[in-house]
């Protein structure tokens, strides 16, 4: 039996020391040591041998099972370190190498010319109304004297939610919503910048995109106030050298109603390829207020009139920077973005 025993000992010896990896070492260790190994199966033979051989049995037996678990440490033990020096060298850092800075964000250029236009109007005394981007039909053209049957509903291609549900086409609703929250006939004087949602998309159009609109009523405003207002608004955008002029054009919630321009800031109005040779460039439009708005939402035009005024913020962006692709502002392009 103890021929039996030796042999079996330096069998598992020799299976020990010659694991490379500690998966091996594992396999060995249960062959012999587990529950179902060959130290361990002559460890529950004992009971079927003779009392007096059973002492001496057992104690043979132990030996061997303490000689390889001895073993088995030893060579885990050096199998553990050899694998943490393979890792320490491949994980190794590299201390000659340049440190990497963390990069730090700024803002999108489109919230730096939103955040320059309310700057300067809340300088002048204006205050910055905010309202849902879904908005109701009555408040989106209803109230601002753009009825079912109005033509120039066509002019602006929606997205409908629900029969009278949409997300809105401009921020006109806010003006509509800050007048209705007012005393009739009492003064306002405030923008409504935000998102606004249309059916384009092109390089100088997008489904979303950014307005600023503004909004003065109280007694005795005029047009001039309103030509006063844009002027210098533009020359602290453009520069002071910035040429501003007003053309008559078109919008239901206004009369009379302006388009804007002003010189072209590549240029200098002399004409070029952004400006197609006209040398100005369309910025915004505006005009007094309608009667029939102010009707609508609770104020007399007998007794008070105001004007109002909308712009791109994407527009003022783009001519600001010279940008010729508004698609720009959403792509995510960091070497675009980068740039400001």
């Amino acid at each position: 039996m103890k021929e039996q025993l030796d042999a079996l000992q330096a069998e598992a010896l020799a299976k020990i020391s010659g694991c490379t990896s500690l998966q091996e070492l594992q396999d060995v260790r249960v062959a012999y040591l587990g529950k179902k190994g060959a130290v361990t199966a002559l460890l529950k033979g004992l009971g079927k041998l003779d009392k007096e051989e059973r002492p001496k049995m057992g104690a043979m037996v132990n030996t061997v099972r303490e000689a390889l678990e001895a073993e088995l440490s030893n060579v885990q033990a050096g199998l553990e370190a050899k694998a943490l020096q393979a890792r320490l060298d491949s994980e190794r850092i590299d201390i000659t190498l340049p440190g990497r800075t963390r990069r730090q964000g700024h803002l999108h250029p489109l919230t730096k010319v939103n955040e320059m236009i309310e700057s300067f109007f809340m300088k002048m005394g204006y205050t910055v109304a905010e309202g849902p981007e879904i908005e109701s039909d009555y408040y989106n053209f209803e109230c601002l004297n753009l009825p079912a049957d109005h033509p120039a509903r066509d002019m602006q291609d929606s997205f409908y939610i629900t029969d009278s549900v949409l997300l809105r086409t401009h921020t006109s609703p806010v003006q509509a919503r800050t007048l209705q929250s007012h005393e009739p006939n009492s003064p306002v004087r405030m923008i409504a910048p935000g998102k606004v949602y249309r059916w384009d998309y092109d390089a100088t159009h997008s489904p979303v995109f950014h307005q600023v609109e503004g909004l003065v009523v109280d007694k005795g405003i005029t047009f001039a106030d309103l030509k006063g207002t844009l002027e210098l608004f533009l020359r602290h955008i453009f520069g002071n050298d910035t040429k501003v002029r007003f053309r008559t054009s078109f919008f239901p919630f206004t009369e009379p109603s302006a388009e804007v321009d002003i010189s072209c800031c590549m240029c200098g109005g002399e004409g070029c390829r952004m400006c197609s040779h006209t040398g100005w460039l369309e910025i915004l439009g505006c005009g007094m207020v309608h009667p029939n708005v102010l009707c609508l939402n609770g104020y007399d035009p007998d007794k008070v009139s105001g004007f109002a005024f909308g712009m791109g913020v994407e527009r003022i962006a783009m001519l600001l920077y010279g940008i010729n692709d508004l698609r720009l502002f959403y792509e995510d392009d960091m070497r675009f973005l980068k740039q400001f």
